[in-house]
């Protein structure tokens, strides 16, 4: 607010001393076009032009050319300070331009008045950026202090000087028109020297200001650099852990499986071939389907069979295999599934029953297992219940973290106890929904 406040103060100084500026000019032409009318009248035009180098502009042109040559350096100050130019080219040949409406301002009234050079020089400092125009600045001021220094420029333009206008008068009014023209001077160097003071002071504060919001950009933009790396480094850690998890899920799952379908076939080698046989066959087909799936773990892929099958499918196709190949007995006592499920969802919901049949026939030894799966208010609940050990002492595995894991990025729970052999319950909350009982969205 502050920074607003104080460029609007150096704007509106810069208006003001073209405004006084404005004033002054019109004021001396007016006094010359108002003697020369008086000296006209007065039949003194003789005596008036004799002792002059040089014949007078006529009244009405040192008037009307004063007021267009500075009307034309004021448009072009604006353009130059409002135009937000950044094309260099046309930049300083506006700057050229104002030095020659500066030299015609000056002209007209007969280099009675050089205070219209400092407007140049207020342009010139206020446009001035970078080291490299430096030489352009100093070359600019130097001319224009050359053009508004009137010994110099007497030698090259025939003028008629103010004083032989001050001369008609009488000694008394001669010394005020001569105070009066220092007091223009005066003010209006008065005026310059504190815009210059401002504009240099606001320039500075600027400085400072962009100095200070690079510096709080780099140290944003470090910090922005921490936290990508943090970001990358969490976000490899979660995917290390997800292939983890799926790869956990399907290989373990597997091999469980073939594991125990080895070892009834190692029972029954002898005695009964042809079962062993087909048991055999149906190790070869789980070990394919875990094979297929852990491939499709590592592309970060769903199960292979979600792909084909709806998940109620899928989960009975798993099951009937896993049944086929370990001898543990799966029933299905009860199943009420929502309308849809995102993919998400399918594959916590087959991870958690497939983890919690691998479990139960790894850790339990159970024979039979009953899976629940209905609808509550809280979201999908899934129970499995099997008849196995137990555990007096439940310490979460990596299974079990990982079904935590799974859970928990929807938002749901899971609930396990050593309840007549081993129990988890898993509540998930499906797409943000609840349901009624019959499947239906509330």
């Amino acid at each position: 607010m502050k920074d607003l406040h104080r460029r609007q103060t150096v704007s509106g100084l810069h208006h003001f001393l073209y405004g006084f500026n404005g004033v002054v000019i019109f004021l001396i032409a007016g006094f010359m076009d108002i003697t020369q009318k008086k000296i006209v009248q007065s039949m003194a035009a003789r005596s008036f032009v004799e002792p002059l180098s040089s014949v007078p502009w006529p009244s009405q042109q040192i008037l009307l050319g004063a007021v267009c040559a500075f009307g034309c350096l004021f448009g072009l100050s604006y353009v130059y300070r409002e135009g937000k130019i950044r094309n260099f080219t046309v930049k300083y040949s506006l700057i050229v331009f104002e030095i020659i409406f500066c030299v015609l301002v000056m002209r007209s009234i007969n280099m009675a008045y050089d205070g219209v050079v400092l407007l140049v020089v207020a342009d010139l400092v206020q446009g001035y950026e970078g080291k490299n125009q430096k030489i352009l600045l100093v070359m600019a001021m130097l001319a224009l202090y050359i053009i508004a220094n009137y010994n110099l420029a007497a030698l090259q333009m025939k003028i008629v000087p103010i004083e032989a206008y001050f001369s008609y008068y009488t000694p008394m009014v001669q010394g005020v028109l001569k105070a009066v023209c220092n007091i223009f001077t005066s003010l209006n160097l008065v005026i310059f020297v504190l815009y210059m003071t401002m504009l240099v002071q606001s320039q500075q504060r600027e400085k400072e200001r962009i100095k200070s919001l690079n510096a709080q950009l780099n140290a944003a933009n470090a910090q922005l650099r921490t936290y990508a790396f943090e970001v990358e480094r969490m976000a490899e850690t979660r995917e290390r852990n997800r292939l983890a998890r799926e790869i956990h899920d399907t290989l373990g799952h597997a091999l469980t499986g073939i594991a125990a379908g080895i070892d009834a076939c190692i029972a029954t080698l002898d005695a009964a071939p042809d079962f062993t046989r087909e048991q055999l066959k149906k190790i070869r087909e789980t070990a394919k389907n875990g094979i297929t799936d852990v491939r499709r773990s590592v592309k970060k892929l769903r199960p292979d069979v979600l792909e084909k099958l709806s998940l109620p499918d899928a989960l009975h196709q798993m099951s009937r295999e896993f049944d086929a190949s370990t001898g543990m007995r799966i029933v299905w006592i009860k199943e009420i599934w929502p309308p849809s499920l995102r993919e998400d969802e399918e594959v916590v919901v087959y991870r958690i029953i497939q983890e919690g049949l691998t479990n139960a026939n790894r850790h339990g030894h159970a024979a039979k297992v009953e899976i629940s799966v209905s609808l509550q208010d809280e979201g999908l609940e899934i129970i499995l219940q099997d008849n196995g050990i137990g555990c007096t002492d439940i310490s979460p595995g990596f299974g079990l973290r990982h079904m935590q894991e799974r859970i928990a990025l929807l938002k749901g729970q899971l609930f396990y106890a050593n309840q007549e052999g081993f129990q988890i319950k898993a509540v998930i909350p499906i797409g943000g929904q609840h349901y009624d009982k019959s499947g239906y969205r509330r």
